[in-house]
């Protein structure tokens, strides 16, 4: 499990600490979660992150995998808010497109790029910890945007159909902005 703590500050990012941690595969399933939750209680207590940005579970081929990394990140999630951290989520291909420019660029392609972001030389550490530093930077763009980017629950929201502000009421409020 990777991770990356910035700092964020006059819109200058730094690199504070990456990392990956690895768990004990010998221990049972609930134990590690158990390991999960007072590692990640640690980190907190030792940076006192504003934030916390996870990348979001996608799915997969393998339901078994989906629904232990389900159990991980509900984990964390659950040691983050009892500590009044707030939670955010990108998916993937929205932490490689903020990062490099492309959704689809590989692993390494971003660890290069955040190498070149942070000055920090070669990454000389497990891949993990580069995607905990692409998700943290993803959300400091996030942050740093003028623009205010729709969630999922402000989409969800959003006028349909004939009511104000839907696209037939554009439509009939401004019949000279269309073309035949």
């Amino acid at each position: 499990m990777g991770y990356g703590v910035i700092t964020l500050e006059n819109k200058k990012m730094n690199c504070i600490d990456l990392d990956a941690i690895k768990f004990n595969s010998k221990r049972s399933p609930f134990e590690r979660l158990q390991d999960i939750h007072d590692q990640m209680s640690l980190l907190f207590k030792k940076f006192d992150p504003d934030f916390l940005a996870m990348e979001a579970p996608f799915y997969g081929k393998n339901v078994q995998s989906m629904l232990k990394l389900g159990r991980a990140q509900g984990v964390i999630m659950s040691a983050a808010l009892d500590r009044g951290i707030p939670v955010d989520e990108y998916s993937p291909r929205k932490v490689k497109m903020s990062i490099t420019g492309n959704g689809a660029s590989s692993k390494e392609r971003v660890a290069r790029m955040l190498e070149s972001i942070f000055r920090l030389g070669k990454i000389k550490k497990p891949m993990d910890a580069s995607d905990g530093l692409a998700v943290a930077a993803c959300h400091a763009f996030q942050l740093m945007s003028p623009v205010e980017i729709d969630t999922p629950n402000k989409l969800k929201n959003r006028p349909k159909g004939k009511g104000k502000g839907s696209w037939n009421s554009f439509l009939k409020n401004n019949p000279d902005r269309v073309k035949p």
